[in-house]
């Protein structure tokens, strides 16, 4: 019997909400040492297309300290994270490097949810030939708007990479998250669900519906997957849309019903045992954060 399940979009709904763009700083040689120092907000993305070269990581990063790369190789790094390459001036390897900027900073989902480095030789991915060509032609070229395709192109590449990901977890290094459950066919509809409409009042069973299981299976395959209970990753979800909406200047009681509460005391209550603060105060922190 034929499946008549929908194909089912696993990255838009959460990508519309946190957008995430890039922008090509470097294409050519990179001799000697060159320190890309951590900024918050902002990850990167090298490709190193030939050549040899040596990656090294402050310790204590929570990464593997040196890393030879020895072949066409990317380094993406959702995170702010300091990184050193190490190239010999008489054989500079050649790199098409990006910066990625994350809506909402360290809060972006997919920030918390990627490992802090993911290094993929580029032949694990032939996915991502055809465009990786695309952008190494508008990268190589001055022609008009070249660096605006190339932004665009980066872009694209990192889509792609994401969409691997959901197939290919632990090849990147994601063992458990919001990543290894949209990787999950059944998990993925719940998931895609709260992220979809946060307004609804999802509940065990709701939820559990949407990924075709019951209530107990779908509890302890989500807690597994996941990292945490479905309640606390829609509240968690409802909470990430809130400091998004409050960053935008909209007001509580506007923000509450948008996310399935009753009124603005209703979200502001869960919001402070959540934050630690309530609205207010974590707006005048984060704005005084960025003066």
């Amino acid at each position: 019997m034929a499946d008549t399940t929908p194909p089912l979009d696993r990255l838009s709904s959460l990508l519309e909400q946190f957008p995430v763009s890039a922008r090509l700083f470097h294409t050519g040689a990179l001799c000697g040492v060159s320190t890309f120092d951590a900024q918050p907000g902002r990850g990167f993305f090298h490709v190193l297309r030939q050549g040899e070269m040596v990656v090294t990581h402050s310790q204590g990063a929570g990464v593997v300290r040196r890393i030879e790369a020895t072949e066409p190789t990317l380094f993406f790094y959702p995170q702010p994270l300091t990184h050193r390459f190490h190239n010999a001036p008489r054989d500079g390897a050649d790199f098409t490097c990006a910066s990625v900027h994350f809506e909402g900073g360290a809060g972006h989902p997919l920030v918390r949810a990627l490992p802090p480095l993911i290094v993929l030789p580029l032949a694990s991915v032939p996915a991502l030939a055809g465009v990786l060509d695309l952008l190494f032609q508008e990268a190589d070229q001055v022609r008009c708007g070249h660096r605006l395709i190339a932004d665009r192109l980066f872009e694209v590449v990192l889509l792609q990479l994401l969409r691997w990901l959901l197939d290919h977890g632990q090849e990147g290094g994601v063992s458990i998250g919001l990543v290894s459950g949209l990787a999950d066919p059944r998990l993925a509809r719940a998931l895609t669900a709260m992220h979809d409409s946060p307004h609804l009042p999802w509940s065990l069973e709701s939820l559990a519906e949407q990924a075709s299981m019951s209530r107990s299976a779908f509890a302890s395959r989500f807690k597994q997957v996941v990292g945490v209970a479905p309640a606390d990753y829609l509240t968690d979800w409802r909470m990430t849309l809130a400091r998004k909406q409050l960053r935008n200047g909209c007001a509580v009681k506007l923000i509450a019903p948008e996310l399935g509460y009753a009124n603005a005391s209703a979200l502001s209550r869960v919001f402070t045992q959540r934050m630690g603060m309530s609205p207010r105060e974590w707006l005048a922190q984060r704005q005084a954060e960025e003066k």
